[in-house]
């Protein structure tokens, strides 16, 4: 199946999950439920962007260290931060006041060094939009905003891996960096093991790691057949040919290969939309950057190259069977996809980061 049509495909399986309440701070890498609003605006009341001298600006006018404006007492000082005394709209700095603490030797302008009410974060004002995955920047704008809770999607994805495990690690952390959940399961090496463990209840998807291919003991899909639907296995993408993917017990179930290139270029090219689906993110924009060296790929097949971004763009590392000591150093990946020959050397591609 071409991995176009394998992506779309699995993600039609994916319902956004249940909507759950968590702190800003806790929102952040999850994707919002809902969009969020400024209801009050903020400030409330005028605010001190520096430290400084309180006054009401009108009552500085032409004050210089020649000609110092005495006011009926001293004016307050304030703390960055704080809010200002009623009757004061701007700030003097500390070497504005003279030796008496009544005369002020500079004059300024009405707002300066302050911030209006309601100017901070205006009221209406939307801060997440419902998709968008949350920065550490929203978390701030949302906890300045007065909002304890964020209703926000966190997907949980089991993962059936084989021992010795070194894959599901890997997982787990690009999982948690898109914003989901997952745990790790021994896998069963019987098929009708692996069945049982493909119905059991507590995740929202089901990833199979390793048990994809032609091997003697590789049961993943014949698992799936048993346990739910097996809707494709084979997948035009290289690495991870043999891929697959189908549900049981009304979720998701996407089968990886055991090698860890073709398990890492199959996630990206299925796992990443499958997340995005349970998630309900909007799509989101890619980098661009150009190719350092030229990237050769095989008409008909989906390849993806495995990159390392450098001050020049991305240099490719290699996609199929690439050793680990390459693969180690890739910050971001390249789907060629099977129209294309490759790209010469220079060519502007989208890339994925990991």
């Amino acid at each position: 199946m071409p991995v176009a049509e394998a992506a779309a495909a699995l993600a039609a399986l994916a319902r956004p999950v249940a909507p759950v309440s968590v702190s800003p701070a806790g929102a952040v890498g999850a994707v919002a439920a809902r969009d969020v609003a400024v209801e009050a605006g903020r400030p409330e009341a005028r605010i001190a962007l520096r430290d400084g001298w309180a006054v009401r600006a009108s009552e500085s006018t032409g004050a210089s260290p020649y000609g110092p404006v005495r006011l009926g007492g001293a004016p307050p000082w304030v703390e960055a931060g704080a809010a200002l005394p009623p009757g004061t709209d701007a700030l003097l700095p500390p070497e504005a006041i003279g030796p008496d603490p009544r005369e002020i030797e500079a004059e300024a302008a009405a707002g300066e060094g302050t911030r209006a009410p309601g100017t901070e974060l205006p009221p209406g004002t939307r801060l997440v939009a419902a998709g968008e995955r949350v920065s550490a920047l929203h978390g701030l704008a949302l906890a300045a905003a007065g909002l304890g809770q964020v209703s926000v999607r966190r997907p949980h994805l089991r993962l059936l891996a084989a021992g010795p495990d070194t894959l599901s690690p890997v997982l787990r952390a690009w999982i948690a960096a898109r914003g989901g959940t997952a745990e790790t399961i021994a896998r069963p090496a019987e098929a009708d093991d692996l069945a049982a463990a493909l119905q059991a209840p507590g995740a929202d998807a089901v990833v199979v790691i390793g048990g994809t291919g032609p091997g003697r003991r590789d049961a993943a899909a014949a698992a799936l057949a048993q346990a739910g639907r097996l809707h494709a296995h084979g997948i035009a993408l290289r690495p991870g040919e043999s891929a697959g993917f189908g549900e049981a017990a009304g979720r998701p179930v996407l089968l990886l290969p055991g090698r860890p290139d073709a398990a890492l270029a199959a996630w990206l090219a299925l796992g990443n939309p499958l997340l995005a689906a349970l998630a309900g993110a909007a799509p989101e924009a890619s980098p661009t950057l150009p190719l350092t060296r030229k990237v050769a790929s095989v008409i008909g097949l989906t390849e993806l190259v495995f990159l390392r971004r450098v001050p020049a763009g991305a240099a490719p590392l290699g996609g199929n069977e690439i050793p680990l000591h390459r693969l180690a150093g890739a910050d971001a990946a390249l789907l060629v996809p099977p129209a294309h020959e490759g790209y010469p050397a220079g060519t502007p591609v989208e890339v994925l980061l990991l």
